[in-house]
Formats: C-alpha cells, sequence, structure tokens
C-alpha cells in the first residue's frame, strides 16, 4: 500500500476491536498518526496495548455509538488526549438477522438503526464539532453496497446504510466550506468474523457466495483500510461526499 505519513496527527477508529475498524486503526498508527480505538467491547483494549507496546501512540476507549454521553464522552477524551482529532473512521456496526420486513420485531429494527446509522449521526456530530474548531478534518462514515442495492430479507440493515449514504453526503455539503470532508467507503463482502457468522448463520457456504462475486474471492480487511488512509490523504484533497464501493465488481453486475 502507500506510506503516507500522519505524524503529528490524530485519528479515532469506531468498532475498532476487530475486521476492518483495527485494521484501520493499525494502518493509522503505523503512518504515524496517534489512534484512538473505540468499541464495546475489549478487543480495542487488547489491540492498543500492543500497539502501544510496539512504540505507537495508541488509547482504547468503551463506547457504544448509540449512547450519546458515550459518544461525546469519546471524542472528549480523544481530544484532550492528543489535542486534536484530524480523522474519523465511523467504522462500528451491526447485522441484522435475516426476515422479511414484516417478520422483523421493533426491537432489532431499532437496535440496528441505532447502532448503524444513529451511532454514525452520534459521532459525526461531535466530531464536526470540533474538527470545525480546528478548522479542518475528514471523515471516512461506513456504509456497504447495501446502500446502493437491497437483499430481501435485511430491510433494516439495508435502509441503515443507505441513510449512511444521505447523511454523509449532507454533512460533505454542509462543512465542506470549513475546511472538513466527509465520504463514505461502501464494503462489499469483506472477510471479517461478522461476515463469517452471517453466512454460517443463514446457512451460506463460502464457496457459494464467493461464485456471486466477479473478481471470484472476498474482500481483505486491508483492502478497506487502504481506501479510508486514501480518503482521509490530501491526495483525496477534492473528494467531497463520495460514496466509494470497494466490493470486487458486486454493483457491475
Amino acid at each position: 500500500m502507500v506510506k503516507y505519513n500522519f505524524s503529528g496527527q490524530a485519528a479515532l477508529v469506531t468498532g475498532a476491536g476487530s475486521g476492518m475498524g483495527l485494521t484501520t486503526a493499525k494502518a493509522f498508527a503505523e503512518a504515524g498518526a496517534s489512534v484512538a480505538m473505540a468499541d464495546i467491547n475489549d478487543g480495542a483494549k487488547r489491540a492498543a496495548e500492543e500497539l502501544s507496546a510496539a512504540g505507537h501512540n495508541v488509547i482504547a476507549i468503551n463506547c457504544d455509538v448509540a449512547d450519546e454521553d458515550q459518544v461525546r464522552a469519546m471524542i472528549e477524551q480523544t481530544v484532550s488526549t492528543f489535542g486534536r482529532l484530524d480523522f474519523a473512521f465511523n467504522n462500528a456496526g451491526v447485522m441484522q438477522t435475516n426476515k422479511f420486513t414484516s417478520e422483523m420485531s421493533s426491537e432489532e429494527w431499532d437496535r440496528v438503526q441505532s447502532v448503524n446509522l444513529r451511532g454514525v449521526w452520534l459521532c459525526l456530530k461531535y466530531e464536526l464539532k470540533h474538527m470545525e474548531q480546528q478548522g479542518s478534518g475528514s471523515v471516512v462514515n461506513c456504509s456497504s453496497v447495501g446502500g446502493f442495492v437491497t437483499t430481501a430479507g435485511l430491510g433494516g440493515y439495508i435502509s441503515s446504510k443507505h441513510g449512511v449514504i444521505g447523511l454523509t453526503k449532507t454533512a460533505a455539503v454542509e462543512y465542506a466550506p470549513k475546511g472538513i470532508r466527509v465520504n463514505a467507503v461502501c464494503p462489499g463482502t469483506i472477510r471479517t468474523s461478522m461476515v463469517e457468522s452471517m453466512l454460517n448463520s443463514e446457512g451460506f457456504s463460502m464457496e457459494e457466495f464467493v461464485r456471486l462475486i466477479p473478481l471470484g474471492r472476498l474482500g481483505r480487511p486491508e483492502e478497506i483500510s487502504n481506501a479510508v488512509l486514501w480518503l482521509c490523504s490530501s491526495d483525496a484533497s477534492y473528494m467531497i461526499g463520495h460514496a466509494l464501493p470497494i466490493d470486487g465488481g458486486l454493483l457491475v453486475i
């Protein structure tokens, strides 16, 4: 991958305990950034300890992104620790069980929306407040190829990811004049524990799913982190409000 130099800058990654979030947090740290790794579980804490032992300036924050007080505190801790916030990857998300629209419970609907859409909005709300005072910043939200198309049985998830793209575009035009860029990545099927659990629970084999992808394989978390770092870098300085599919060709067919 391209090697960036983010020394003297600070990044926040949510859902940093595993998968794409963990890989992106590591990539920011290896590029020299100070990194706040946030997650609702202990995975981020363990990873932060390893990165700190390797000489990186990293902290772990326990945060439920659906809780406004916790999100506010997460941003405050990041800024108080590092003195600034230059980059954010709003990645935390959950999947729903496969159920048709009329069969989905209101409790599961609320759970999916509260993390996938409300959580992104809350993170944006407090990140943008600080970045506006700072006069600069770049935010990348995590949507999905599900933000462009649909799949039967995933109405809650699909609607949340469509919402992330709409929110990204709106925030982008609001904050571009203030020196802040907001974009989104839209991963296809990436080899993470969440995707593997989803496939197993729905009775799909990995081989069956791979046959649907023109490139003939699942994506790697590093292929998402590469895009996130690029969108945050000066190489993408003219990118505003873009929703970037990284999907092995799923949206082409």
